[in-house]
Parts: structure tokens; sequence; C-alpha cells
């Protein structure tokens, strides 16, 4: 396909690079000659000096043979105006980020107005994802995702003694026709080889046919085990916070929300119901033992600066906060992340790119994909024999490590591969893939022939 995109931050060079990938023809529009001069002698891409607000330079660039245009700049209002002048040009379809939560709450009615096909928001996606982490931990007494013949289930290491100390590769012989396609360790997810050990308090995610899978659930989960999440604590009262805090609260927890500006407190207690809003310092030891804090159930660092909020996390850990999530926009710290005991870190700028391109991808490829703690992905496509991954053994297509083939249908027939199984066409593959991999995913998807059908 061919795509333009307008902004060239931190998401655009993200979008970019997840892309090129998968063969696409992208053009990166921005006012940086340096960061283009950079992009361009790193990657494949055209590159445009401008303002992509300038319809002379949409025109320029022949907008209306663009299949996308991805507006990405760091103004809302700027990124509105680019797709909404671009589609009026001919543009196919046009994507625009939005951060304002005033646009949110009436995206439908700007799509329409302004012809946008799709507005993406950073925060409200990254505000789902941990959402969905707590509601459903909470909720869910099976663990269960389904797809077809193929189910996938989640369920902590201790609930099964007999797999701790265990290398992955022994797991058939104690599960069955199973595969552990990932496992959450210290708030990081893994995409796990052969040779790695099972530990205590590891969170395993395995992949396998739907009645075996259901038959390990009832093993691993205690009916009414769970209760409804009562208190969370959220530090921080930008955009994420402002969601988080409306969406738990109509579900029915008690939330606080940290806040150091004033007027920004104020700001909040007039958008939100049943939410105690505290204008003070989130690292001030005597105001978290004020507020309860080693009392709560889930407690969510999203200030806008990454060691604050790694630093909260830790301090909440040390209370015994069963769940603690951080906002993390740095990938250089996935490692510290890790070592620190985090249960979950998320990276807004990964999950806005990788919806992004499940939206490009659309149906021609993609037919259900579904992310994990906001790190990984599972993905369901359909093989195409052209592809560069059709008819040859998986242990000779050179997956990264960060991706796993999970499990395939093919016909009526539910496969858990391994090495030596070859995908064929009109295959439905289930591939796990850690967002940061995802151009490597892309890779895997090519065709012989070149661009995508």
């Amino acid at each position: 396909m061919k795509i333009a995109i307008a902004g060239a931050g931190k998401l655009g060079i993200k979008i970019t690079e997840m892309l090129l990938g998968g063969d696409h023809s992208v053009t990166l529009i921005d006012k940086d000659e340096e960061i283009l001069q950079k992009m361009s002698a790193t990657y494949d891409i055209m590159t445009v000096s401008g303002n992509a607000k300038q319809v002379s330079l949409l025109k320029e660039i022949d907008i209306d043979t663009f299949d996308y245009l991805l507006a990405v700049t760091d103004r809302d209002e700027k990124n509105l105006a680019i797709a909404a002048f671009a589609k009026k040009l001919g543009c196919a379809r046009v994507i625009a980020r939005v951060r304002d939560p005033e646009h949110t709450d009436q995206q439908e009615f700007i799509k329409e107005c302004l012809n946008i096909d799709h507005l993406i928001n950073p925060d409200y996606a990254i505000t789902h994802e941990i959402y969905k982490y707590l509601v459903e931990k909470y909720t869910i007494s099976d663990g269960l995702l389904s797809s077809g013949k193929i189910a996938l289930l989640e369920f902590m290491s201790d609930k099964m003694p007999e797999l701790l100390n265990q290398p992955i590769s022994s797991i058939p012989q104690l599960l069955g026709r199973v595969l552990i396609v990932a496992i959450s360790r210290n708030g990081k997810i893994i995409i796990p080889r052969g040779s790695l050990v099972i530990q205590e308090e590891d969170s395993l995610y395995v992949v396998g046919e739907k009645e075996m899978i259901r038959g390990l659930s009832k093993r691993v989960y205690d009916k009414g085990r769970y209760t409804d999440l009562h208190n969370v604590l959220i530090a921080g009262g930008g955009k994420l916070g402002l969601y988080l805090a409306k969406l738990l609260s109509e579900y029915g927890a008690a939330v606080k929300i940290i806040e150091q500006d004033k007027q920004r407190c104020q700001y909040l207690s007039s958008r939100l119901e049943n939410v105690l809003v505290l204008h003070g310092d989130a690292t001030d030891p005597a105001l978290l033992a004020d507020e309860n804090f080693d009392k709560m159930d889930a407690f969510v660092s999203a200030t806008g600066y990454d060691e604050e909020n790694l630093l909260l996390a830790l301090m909440a850990k040390k209370h015994g906060i069963e769940d603690v999530i951080a906002k993390i926009s740095r990938e250089s710290y996935a490692g510290l992340i890790e070592s620190m005991g985090i249960d979950m870190a998320m990276n807004p700028i990964d999950i806005s790119a990788s919806h992004m391109l499940r939206i490009i991808q659309g149906s021609n490829l993609i037919i259900f994909s579904q992310l994990i703690q906001g790190q990984a992905e599972m993905i369901e496509f359909i093989a195409d024999e052209d592809m560069l991954l059709a008819d040859k053994p998986i242990a000779e297509l050179g997956i990264p490590e960060g991706v796993i083939i999970a499990a395939i249908h093919r016909g009526h027939e539910a496969i858990i591969p391994n090495g030596g199984t070859e995908i064929k066409e009109g295959d439905r593959v289930i591939i796990f893939c850690l967002l940061s991999e995802v151009t490597d995913f892309e890779k895997l998807l090519r065709v012989r022939k070149g661009l995508f059908r």
C-alpha cells in the first residue's frame, strides 16, 4: 500500500518501522529536516520537508494516489485538519491521532463532519487495556479466550506446582498437546523458548484445542475465588488518569486520584463523579499513608514522567499492593521494569501503532487480534500461498525470538504446530507477537511477489 505519515515524532517513527516490515511504500512528512535526514538514511522511505497542513504540499505529493494518510503530529487540531484536507483531496482513507477528552467524547460526530475514517487516542487505548486487565482479572473465572477450535488460557504457575522449575520443552509431557506461548514475569511478557524454566509467580499463557484447555481450566481455577475490584489509587490526573478513573468508577470501584497541579484537580473534580481527587505529591509517604496506600487492590502510576512512574510502582510493590501498573514510554526501561517486579508496564506508543497497523491491514489479512497486557498481541490471519512463511517447515522460517506460531486452523482440524509443521494456503494461523517485534512479524507476512494483494 501507499501510505503517507504526517509527523515524525515517536508514534510516526514507530508506525513507519512497522509498515516497512510489510513492504508498504511510506512517505514521511515533517518540518524537522534533521529527523527526516536520519530517517531517510536508515529506512527505504520518501521524506518530505514541510507542513502537511498546507494543501499545496498534499497536492504536490499526489495525495489522491495514496491508500492511507496517518496524521500523528503533536497537536489534535492540526491532525484533524491534515486528515480532513487529505480526504477532500482524494486520499482513500485517513487516520488522525487525537488526545483531548473533548474530541474523544464526540469522535463519531467529528468523523462524520470531517469525513475522517478513524480517530486514534493513545491515552484512551492504553486506558482500555488497563481497565480490561484489572476488571477481567477480578471478574472472569476461567481466564479463557477462544477462537474457533483453539483456546487460550492464562493462569498462575503455582496453581500447578508440578510445572515449577521445569523447562518449557518438558511441558507437553506434563500437560499434553498444548503450547505455552507467553509468560508474564515481573511485569514483562516473554515469548518463551524450550530452555526457559518456569518460575514461581509466573503467569502462563497456554494455547491448545478448546476441550483440552477447558479441562485444564477446571484444574487451575477455583469457582468463587475472584471478587470485585474495590479500591484503586491512580497517581497522575492527566488524560490517562481521567479516562481510567471514569471507567473504573462506572464499574463500581472506589477510585482516588493524586494530582500535583491544583487547577488540574479542579478540572478533574468537575469531570468525574464518585472519584476522590487529592491535591498533593504522590511520592509523599505521609500522604500515601493517610490514604491507606497498602489497602489498595490496584495502583496505577500514570504521571507524565517515566522515572516517577517507576519509583511509584516500586513503592506500591513494597507496600504489598497486588496489581501495580505503570505507564512507561521509553523502551530502554524494559530491563529495569522486569527487575522491579511491576505487574504490568504499558507503552502508549506501541499500543497506538499496533491499532493503526491493524486498521491498515483490515480484512485483507488479519481476521482477529487481541492485545495481551498491553505488551504482546495474539493475531489470527489467513495464510496465502505466496507468503514467505508458506510451504516451509516452521523451524526453517527464521522466526524472531519475540514471535511464536501458536496454532493453526486447517479446515475442521486444529493443529498445535512443531518445528516440522508447514503452513498451507487457506490456513488460519494464530501468532503471538511482542509489540516491540511487530516489524519482524510483518516480514513473515510478506508475499514472494512483492506487495500485499
